[in-house]
């Protein structure tokens, strides 16, 4: 254990921050004006938009599952790229036999600009080291019982690959239109510590 473990996550940022401003790769204006630009039009509706689409457009899923920066980019969300110092987004889909959730063991990458700011419970410690070693119990918490024959896959975020959960569809939603669906989708649906 290094002596930063014990340090909130706050205090340990700002190490990182006066250690790269420090090494003159950056700014606190500059950081200050990142932050702004991110969390500007950061919003779960974007996350919420993509799975909308992708459960009307089977064409959109194909793309959003083989290559979630692109999809992202047909909406125009930013996400920025790994040759670019972002990260690979990848979108893993809920079906009848798997149940998909997303945890950051190390820390709490996630892709903000898809689901908004991130929620205290997913940077806890509880959450990070309890969902890899007992997810079903930890969706029991959150409400969501699956039955003993659904698969639960866990995907482990990092600074290279983000994840987002594409949920399943809602039975009985035909008739309704993107725009409609996305109001169906959850934060917690895209994170998969809920259904929708």
């Amino acid at each position: 254990m290094t002596e930063h473990d014990d340090l909130p996550a706050a205090a340990r940022t700002r190490r990182l921050e006066e250690r790269l401003i420090a090494a003159g790769l950056t700014s606190d204006d500059e950081i200050d004006e990142f932050l702004t630009r991110l969390y500007a039009n950061a919003s779960p509706v974007n996350g919420a938009q993509l799975a909308a689409r992708a459960w009307t457009d089977p064409v959109f899923r194909e793309l959003l599952l083989a290559d979630g920066n692109a999809a992202a980019a047909v909406f125009g969300f930013s996400v920025p790229s790994p040759d670019k110092h972002g990260y690979q987004l990848r979108v893993v889909a809920n079906t009848d036999q798997i149940h998909n959730v997303i945890v950051c063991t190390l820390c709490s990458c996630y892709p903000v600009s898809l689901l908004g700011p991130s929620p205290g419970w997913y940077k806890s410690f509880a959450y990070r080291s309890r969902t890899v070693r007992e997810p079903r119990e930890v969706l029991a918490e959150f409400g969501v019982t699956l039955p003993d024959t659904v698969q639960i896959s866990v995907w482990d975020s990092t600074s290279e690959a983000r994840y987002m959960v594409l949920p399943a569809r809602p039975a009985g939603t035909e008739a309704l239109d993107a725009g409609q669906l996305a109001g169906l989708v959850t934060r917690n649906g895209l994170i998969g510590t809920a259904l929708v």
